[in-house]
């Protein structure tokens, strides 16, 4: 089974799994498909997170797959130029990306199937055309404003100068030179030759201090992930600079609650919900950072007494005007994807250029959309997530896997930016603790309360008397929303039956299929 949020994708996944492929070999193409079909939520010029669960064993391996900043990037360079945060469109927001590094170190580890035979599919639509879908073409006409300030990504994404309408046929000629030469070359024909110097150029001619060695050492990592046991399942993250331990943190808060207690859709649940989060993001964003260069507090963040603590200091009747103590000791858009093979290997699949269209700027020649994944950093020296040389910024994408019983039983994740550990926490507890099945716990609507201006966001399912109990609380709500929040998939495995049951995202344009 496949489970993404695009049925080209999904299709591809399949097709991959009939011709012999792994798990992995599949969630690789359905990712190579949607970095064409999908162009807003990813692309070649991201990065990427992924949890393997092999035959669907406990036995769970991680990698990272973020960009670092160049060698020659450092805080005080850009305070001396006045720069004080890193925007969107500028150079420093892009990182060496880590998306096509990962898919080679995953393939080679846990493929089957060679990269070029892999890819051949989203080479295919990339040069003949895809068909624009709804939700893809939603997003894309939200980001025409952006498209028109660089003009080698309008000549590709705004053909007439207009945004393609649904169900019109789209071509992305140069990104399927660049697939086929990467699937011919391998790693190297995105990394050296003349992708790298085409991206490389560009940058530098924005202002960016980007260098071809800079692109010849990328390299992500296999990792240990972390985990904490919620209510009997054990929940695996990649670990940090990804916020998948601000995941474990909310679920660590809310098992201090009965929730079954509640209506799913009640104030009192939503209530805690937007509580817990707000504690968990406030420890994430004081305290998350890349491991290699700041120690991470892995311990204290997911110990069990501490988060009772957190959940004591919750106010059950009114909004928090102050949270309580962090206590630590010193010291934006996405595609998820999960495969499910015969042999029960389990693949959490995470690919982003973060923004919508990322940093809306394309090389010329190789027709790579680049991330801007750098927005994360701050510029304050002394801060764990500073920017510096080599240095990987606060991830929000964060694929999860579910365990029970020392057994794999169901790969998970949530799309949408920042919202991802707020997500994972509130998809567990709809299933785990409400009982709901995969596809209504995916379904159920959604709300997020970690907006820049203190409003939260409500999705239109939740109705008017949950809304007015929840301002009584003192919560302030947004009257409306642009999107939906997110997007989601998951795939659950019953051992003892031998079935597969999946669900996709109706707030996206995929879906789950298995056979």
């Amino acid at each position: 089974m496949a489970a993404t949020s695009h049925p080209l994708a999904t299709l591809a996944a399949l097709d991959v799994l009939r011709d012999g492929g792994t798990a992995m070999d599949a969630a690789i193409a359905a990712c190579a498909v949607q970095c064409v079909v999908e162009p807003q939520s990813t692309g070649i010029g991201g990065d990427c997170f992924a949890l393997y669960a092999p035959n669907g064993s406990a036995e769970i391996t991680a990698f990272n797959g973020s960009g670092r900043v160049p060698a020659a990037l450092t805080a005080e360079y850009l305070l001396e130029r006045g720069i004080t945060s890193i925007a969107r469109g500028r150079p420093e927001a892009t990182t060496i990306p880590g998306a096509v590094d990962a898919w080679f170190q995953l393939n080679q580890r846990h493929g089957r199937l060679p990269m070029a035979e892999l890819l051949a599919r989203a080479v295919s639509y990339a040069r003949e055309g895809y068909v624009v879908h709804s939700r893809v073409q939603h997003d894309w006409s939200r980001q025409v404003a952006w498209l028109k300030k660089d003009a080698n990504a309008a000549a590709v994404f705004l053909p007439n100068g207009e945004v393609p309408a649904v169900g019109a046929v789209h071509c992305q000629p140069a990104l399927a030179d660049t697939l086929e030469k990467i699937g011919r070359e391998g790693r190297d024909g995105f990394y050296k030759g003349e992708t790298a110097a085409d991206i490389v150029n560009y940058l530098q001619s924005l202002g960016g201090v980007h260098t071809l060695e800079d692109f010849a050492s990328a390299e992500g990592e296999f990792v240990t992930p972390v985990t904490t046991n919620y209510r009997g399942y054990d929940v695996f993250e990649c670990p940090p600079n990804g916020q998948g331990i601000a995941a474990l943190g909310l679920l660590n808060i809310l098992e201090n609650f009965d929730l079954s207690k509640l209506d799913p859709l009640s104030a009192e649940r939503l209530h805690l919900e937007i509580e817990a989060t707000r504690i968990a993001y406030r420890d994430r964003d004081e305290q998350l950072a890349d491991p290699a260069q700041v120690k991470i507090l892995t311990a204290a963040w997911l110990d069990k007494v501490r988060a009772a603590k957190l959940a004591a200091g919750i106010d059950l009747a009114a909004r928090s005007q102050a949270l309580p103590p962090s206590d630590f000791p010193k010291h934006e858009d996405t595609v998820y994807i999960t495969v499910v093979d015969k042999d029960r290997n389990a693949v959490s699949f995470i690919n982003s250029i973060f923004n919508s269209f990322g940093s809306v700027r394309m090389a010329p020649k190789s027709g790579v959309m680049l991330h801007n994944r750098g927005c994360s950093f701050k510029v304050e020296p002394g801060h764990p997530n500073c920017i510096a040389p080599g240095k990987r910024p606060l991830h929000t994408i964060i694929p999860g896997m579910l365990v029970k019983d020392g057994k794999a039983v169901m790969p998970f994740g949530v799309m949408g930016g920042h919202y991802q550990a707020c997500g994972h926490a509130r998809l567990l507890t709809n299933i785990i603790d409400f009982g709901l099945d995969v596809q209504e716990a995916i379904d159920l609507p959604r709300l997020f309360p970690e907006d820049d201006d203190g409003k939260i966001d409500v999705e239109s399912g939740i109705g008017e008397a949950v809304r007015a109990q929840l301002r009584a609380k003192g919560h302030v709500l947004k009257a409306s929303i642009p999107s939906p929040i997110g997007g989601a998939q998951a795939i659950q495995i019953d051992w003892d039956q031998g079935v597969l049951t999946g669900g996709s995202d109706p707030r996206k344009d995929g879906m789950a299929l298995g056979y």
